[in-house]
């Protein structure tokens, strides 16, 4: 009588490799939405960090010093729509004021990012631009060797 070995995998081995690969699967499926969900909020807090900075920037840029106390608005950024409250406060320098700038979603309740950022009086229109327009003064430290 002849002895018939048997080549392949027994129903017992198919089962276990299919269990193992269904428990891998399922690993990386929660990875990945992991990174998702952390690619999502990352995006959002930048977002509003920029709200934030351009609306310190606006009151920097008025004409005016901003008055201490609290405002909010709102603003439609990359195709949401946000919520700030900004506030003003002394700071004990005389002419320099506090800015707390807090960003969240429209629709929601908890604040994503707050910006601090300091304003001072205005000064006058292109002063700032007079240095740019100065030339250098000639010697060493503008390159010129005579």
């Amino acid at each position: 009588m002849k002895c018939r070995t048997s080549r392949g995998f027994t129903l017992l081995e198919v089962m276990v490799a299919l269990a193992i690969v269904a428990l891998s699967l399922t690993a990386v499926a929660a990875s990945m939405s992991q990174m998702i969900n952390s690619a999502s909020s990352m995006r959002d807090r930048t977002y509003a960090s920029w709200i934030a900075q351009n609306r310190i920037a606006e009151l920097r840029l008025a004409p005016k010093t901003p008055n201490v106390g609290a405002t909010n608005g709102e603003v439609q950024y990359a195709n949401t729509d946000w919520s700030w409250r900004a506030v003003v406060s002394e700071t004990g320098v005389d002419d320099l004021y506090r800015i707390d700038v807090s960003v969240s979603l429209a629709d929601r309740d908890g604040v994503i990012r707050t910006v601090t950022g300091f304003v001072g009086p205005p000064g006058p229109a292109g002063l700032a631009n007079q240095v740019w327009m100065q030339s250098p003064a000639p010697g060493p430290a503008s390159g010129n060797t005579s």
